[in-house]
């Protein structure tokens, strides 16, 4: 299935008689552009098309301009798998380690690993939560991190079949609508039960206005306008240069008597950069950041 530019896009919604917000989302050529990246199987594929999903939908939450970086740390098959979104709905990631793996299910290549949510805010704030990675499915780690984190009632459901990735989010709001706890949790109950019926290929292949359409057509709900969510990473011709300067001077002069240049390549894009003898004596300069 394929999905021309400009599609993918995330809607956050609300509903006016409870205390609970939503989100969906549906990846298609921002997903693409992070797989075709490097030579990864269908399940490391799988993997990253979940996470993708599962950080724009988490993103959508920042208050500020920054953006969350959402990974999994691991000792099985994948090292790291790790999905950037920043708060204006751009997304780049990568994996690492055995990028060929194949296992019974996605979550199988980073069995007993540690999830890691860290929220950067433009300026220098940082925030970082971990979590064991000891659900089933990432959406329940997630759930259980938003549960121990933010002491809120959260949901996800999340699938990925091939380059596209979809994702959907439930979560319970301080009262404010209701203040009657039993009536709270009728309503968070009702809601997430219709949420559980949907079928992965529903998530995948729905238009997001049909989707919530069935699931909730007899609630009063408020939709916000969708957010669009491209690819674009943050490398460039300047940072790489500038990277070059953790190297050695010596050993830089070596690389460039053997290759007459130097060549670099960005880990999460791939896009390759080639520096000449007189860019790479230039670095004895200041820095130029971009």
């Amino acid at each position: 299935m394929t999905f021309p530019e400009g599609t993918d896009s995330s809607i956050r919604f609300l509903f006016d008689e409870a205390d609970i917000r939503g989100e969906t989302v549906l990846l298609g050529p921002s997903l693409g552009r992070i797989l075709n990246a490097h030579n990864y199987s269908h399940c490391v594929q799988q993997l990253l098309g979940l996470f993708a999903a599962a950080a724009v939908l988490i993103s959508n939450n920042l208050k500020y301009n920054g953006k969350i970086v959402l990974q999994a740390r691991s000792h099985g098959p994948l090292s790291l798998v790790m999905i950037e979104c920043t708060s204006i709905g751009e997304i780049r990631g990568i994996a690492r380690g055995n990028i060929e793996a194949d296992a019974s299910t996605p979550m199988a290549l980073i069995e007993g690993g540690q999830l890691v949510i860290t929220i950067e805010r433009d300026g220098g704030q940082r925030y970082q939560g971990i979590v064991p990675l000891d659900g089933a499915t990432l959406g329940g780690a997630l759930d259980n991190y938003f549960q121990q984190s933010e002491q809120l009632q959260t949901r996800f459901w999340l699938a990925c079949d091939a380059q596209v990735a979809a994702g959907f989010m439930l979560q319970q709001l301080p009262a404010q609508c209701q203040q009657n706890p039993e009536t709270r949790a009728e309503q968070w109950q009702n809601v997430t039960m219709l949420a559980a019926t949907l079928a992965d290929s529903e998530l995948l292949t729905l238009p997001r206005t049909d989707l919530l359409h069935r699931l909730f057509h007899e609630s009063a709900l408020r939709l916000f306008e969708p957010r669009p969510v491209r690819f674009n990473c943050s490398c460039s011709r300047a940072r790489s240069l500038n990277a070059l300067r953790c190297l050695d001077a010596q050993e830089l002069q070596e690389i460039i008597a053997q290759e007459g240049h130097i060549s670099m390549t960005c880990d999460m894009c791939n896009t390759p950069y080639q520096f000449n003898p007189e860019e790479v004596l230039g670095l004895a300069e200041p820095p130029v950041l971009h």
